[in-house]
This record gives structure tokens, sequence and C-alpha cells, in this order.
């Protein structure tokens, strides 16, 4: 999992006592037996506000206070008139704002305050990257027994991003995508402290968050969280209710669920799940479940030995620097770019398609990964580079710009209905998550280009949908590629300035942005590839170039670099 910075361990005592995720006064649905929690002051706590405190001494007294974890905040509502503390509450979500903000008194008992706002976090924890990067509030603020006092608070905590990080631990709740064959992650953030596995299971039964709720489906819909989650050792034990009528298949992907999702918690290693006070079986699986015993349900499955592969000259090569079997390693397509599905049982490498272009026209080929290739999208003028999922063979790509054109390994190609899409500007890139469940998407808008995320929507009644795109890396106004490096994180290439071209990785909901090292490139990316538990490549001053500890190295280490564009992994 992702991990936020650790606190130091007086706060950690804090937070033990805290609430679970953005703050909130009502109790768990149907938890009976709910642990007590203390309310008062634990560890490291914000301080009041200071007798004579200036204006906007007090204001920003209120935003320090916002890093406390205590329900309700009592130290922020002391900021507060009598009559705003009884009615403000810190239930409404998050505001997260950058350290460097500014407070300006703008007349007697007025203060604006304006900073970089990075994003909300709602009430279940879901992160939303902002758009529009200026926070601004302009507090009021009138005597109470001569003592200045806040009359206007902003709805929920205005937070800073560093007590944020200190604060809050970066999980995931696990879903399960259509084919009901992999859990899926919808990222949330929780505080840390012995309530936090309650929290997550209680996140897990209201179901996902809704930009993701139409593309997965939740085996725990039904069911009820009977009590609050326990440890027992290294083991989480967990109560439900409402489970006599799943199936075998529904109980196996509500333990998949259980397990992925509470694997994050520190300390533990295995899950038991009950009902009644009694183990729940499942066929084949012992009664205290481990990750391992749902390995065929893990979000980040690769092809075993599938090797990563580029073009050179037209030429489809793997990574050892040889030509692909069959047509396409021998250049006869003059492929321009690609992608190669492989069999999820047996991690062969069984279907390509590729784009290739002829007099101003493109063309996707596709057919066995080591035999011929046919055209199945003729008449472009320019396609996108393909992409493929884990979970279908199907490949997706982009035509002129505008259409997203889905082809199944034998079918006919189906246009994918994508609404919002062409109203955002050109699509240059779409790459589909390892799940299928989601798709990253790079669109021009004039001298920009920004990357959205969608989730891709299946369902008996209609075509294929790709909705709810959103913009996740705001503060990046170029970007060039974007891959996979797990389900819950992307790589991204965009303009960094002076450097030019550089790599960075973020979260799927935009949370995380940091650069990666350039060491050993000659010049910036222009391609790059990306896979679970595999090293990134780029594509760099015409050739290929792997990321090792940190480095960028040759594909042959100790050789010459390899001449080649356009890398990509099997899926």
């Amino acid at each position: 999992m992702r991990r936020l910075p650790a606190a130091l361990a007086a706060l950690l005592l804090a937070l033990l006592a805290a609430c679970s995720t953005v703050p909130t006064g009502s109790a768990p649905q149907a938890i009976t037996d709910a642990e007590a929690r203390p309310t008062g002051d634990v560890g490291i706590e914000p301080l009041g506000p200071r007798a004579g405190a200036t204006t906007e001494e007090i204001v920003r007294g209120f935003v320090d206070a916002a890093a406390s974890s205590v329900n309700g905040h009592p130290v922020a509502v002391e900021h507060l008139t009598p009559e705003a503390g009884a009615t403000w509450s810190d239930e409404a979500g998050i505001t997260l704002v950058g350290p460097d903000y500014a407070t300006v008194a703008t007349g007697s008992g007025a203060v604006v305050m304006t900073g970089d706002q990075v994003g909300t976090v709602d009430p279940r924890g879901v992160f939303t990257a902002a758009t529009d990067t200026v926070f601004t509030h302009e507090f009021t603020l009138t005597e109470v027994d001569g003592e200045w006092r806040i009359t206007n608070p902003p709805d929920g905590l205005v937070m800073l991003v560093p007590d944020f990080e200190r604060l809050y631990d970066d999980l995931a709740v696990y879903f399960v995508d259509p084919l009901q064959t992999r859990v899926v992650p919808d990222p949330r953030y929780l505080i840390s402290g012995e309530a936090q596995p309650t929290t997550l299971v209680q996140r897990l039964v209201e179901g996902p968050s809704p930009a993701l709720a139409a593309g997965v489906g939740n085996a725990l819909g039904g069911v009820t969280l009977t009590r609050a989650v326990t440890l027992s050792g290294s083991t989480v034990v967990v109560d439900l209710a409402g489970l006599d009528d799943l199936s075998p298949q529904q109980l196996a992907q509500l333990s998949a669920q259980l397990v992925f999702t509470l694997d994050q918690v520190e300390g533990t290693s295995s899950v038991e799940v009950r009902t009644n006070g009694e183990p729940v079986t499942t066929e084949g699986v012992p009664t205290v479940q481990r990750t391992d015993d749902w390995a065929s349900f893990s979000p980040d499955s690769v092809p075993a030995d599938a090797a990563g592969h580029y073009l050179d000259a037209g030429r489809l090569m793997t990574v050892d620097g040889q030509p692909a079997p069959g047509p396409a390693g021998q250049g006869v397509y003059g492929l321009t770019s690609a992608a190669v599905s492989a069999d999820p049982r047996t991690s062969a490498l069984t279907t390509m398609a590729g784009v290739s272009v002829a007099g101003g026209t493109a063309s996707l080929l596709l057919g066995p990964y080591n035999g011929d290739l046919a055209p199945a999208v003729t008449g472009a003028s320019r396609l996108s580079v393909p992409t493929v999922a884990a979970t279908r063979p199907e490949f997706w790509v982009v035509r002129d710009e505008s259409t997203v054109v889905r082809v199944p390994a034998t079918g006919s190609p189906q246009p994918v209905n994508a609404p919002t899409l062409a109203g955002l500007g050109r699509t240059e890139v779409l790459q589909l998550s390892p799940d299928g469940v989601r798709a990253a998407v790079v669109v021009s808008r004039g001298d920009d280009a920004v990357l959205l995320v969608g989730t891709v929507v299946r369902s008996d009644e209609g075509p294929v949908a790709l909705r709810d795109l959103r913009e996740v890396a705001p503060s990046l106004p170029a970007v060039v590629d974007v891959a996979w490096r797990t389900a819950g994180s992307l790589m991204v290439l965009a303009d960094g300035g002076e450097d030019g071209v550089v790599p960075y990785v973020v979260g799927v909901d935009g949370w995380g942005l940091s650069t990666v090292p350039t060491s050993g490139l000659p010049s910036p990316p222009t391609a790059l590839a990306a896979a679970p538990g595999q090293d990134a490549l780029v594509s760099a001053g015409g050739a290929v170039w792997g990321l090792t500890g940190g480095t960028w190295v040759t594909l042959i280490r100790g050789q010459a670099p390899v001449p080649g564009t356009e890398p990509f992994y099997p899926a």
C-alpha cells in the first residue's frame, strides 16, 4: 500500500483515541458493541487561542486546530463565537491547502485567507484533486468578552497538507471487477488508530466512491457489520450478518474484498470472517484467510515472464533485444505502436494489435502474437497507441483523436460510448488499467494536455461506456504519456519546466504526485511503459531504457543502448 509519513510516537497515542476517517459524529450502523474511545486530548494537540490574539492569529489558530485527532475538534471551536461554535461541524469533509497560505486583515474584524488548494476529502475519505487551485475565504470576526472570535467558519475542516500527511493513512477499500475475477482499489484516507479496521469494513459495506460505483460490484453491499472489528494477534476478526443468501461465489468475492482491504492494516496478516460469532467456511480456503488464499483476485496480477516489448524501425522487439516471433518481429507491417494480450490462465502471449500507417492513413491490425495480422480498423487519419487490460481479450484505440473504439480479439470493432470526452479536447492517449475498470486519458486543450481518469461501465442493456472522467493531476500542464504502474497508481510523462519532459508517479485519484529521477537518460523521454511489479521503461534519445534502483540503464546491462521507441508491457 502507499503510506503517508509516519507520525511521532506521542502523536500515535493520540490517534489511537481518535476517529478513523474524516471526523463524523454518526455511529457505524448496526455495530452494537463498538469499543469506547477517549474523548479528551491525548498526546500532542493544537493550542487554544491566546489572550489578546489578533484577528489574523485567530484565523491561523483555527486552521492549525484542524490538525487535531479529537472528535469534534474542540480546540477549533474555541476560535469561534458561541453561536458559530454551536452550528459548525467538522463532519463536512476536509479542504486541503498548501502550507504557504496567506492571511490578510482587510478591515476591523475581517481577514482574507488565500492558499493553494490541493483538493478535498469527503466524509467517506474520498480525495478529489482541485482544478481551481486557489482557496479563498473571507473570515469575519467579532469580539467576545474582549477577544476576537470567528463568526463564519468554512464548512468542515481547512487543513494544511503537511498536517494531513502526518495524520492520515492512504489506504484503499477493494471492490470486484465486472468479471468477478479481480479486486479493484478505491482509495480512501483514514486516521490511524484502533478503530481503523472497523472503519475500513464500514466503507466496504457503504459501497464504492461515486466515480467508481458504476464500474464495480460489491459482495458486501447487502450485509451488516454486527460489531466492531477486533484483532486477535495478527488476525482481524470480522463478524457479519446477512450472509445466508450469498452463493459460494459471492462468499469468495466477499472474502477477497475483506482480505485485500484489511491486509493494509499495520500488524495484521490474516482475516477471519464470522457470522453470529461462528467462523464462515469457504471450500478450499482455511478459516483464517490470507491474501495468498485469494491470489487469483490480486489487483496487480501480471502475466508470468511477460517481458517488455518495443518497436524498432517497424519491428516488434522484446527487451532482450531480440525480434518477437512471427511477421511483426520481422517488420512486415511497419508498426508504429502495438499492444499484446496474454492468456490469464497460462500467461502465454496470445493476441496482438498494432498500428500501421501508409499513405497518410492509419490502420489497426489484429491477429495472433506470432502470426499474421489483418486490418480491424481502417481509414483513420490517426490512431492512438492501442491498449489492452489483463481481464479481457479486447483492444482499445482512439480514432482521429475523438472516437474510442474497442476491438475484441474475435469479433467486430464497436464504438465506446464516451459522451463527454469529445468536449474536453483532442484525445491523444488512452490506457486501460490492469483490471479494465478504469482508463487513463491524455487530452489536449490548446497548448496544454491534461490527465484524466474515467470509469469503464459495462451492462447488458447498451454499449460499453467511459464515464465520470475527472482530472487527477491539474498541476501538470503538459502531459505527454501515461501508463499504469499498479491498479491504483500511474506513471506520467509531463513537462517539468526547465528540465523538459520528466516522469512522475501519482495515485489514481490524484494524490501523492512526485517526480521520478531522470539520472541516466540522455534526453527527455518521449514514451513510457509500466506494469505492476515491473521496471518502468521509457524511450529517450532514440533508445529504450529501464528504471533500476532509481537510475535509468540500458536494457542489456553493460551494452550499448538498444534503439527503439514506444515500449509497452503485455497484459
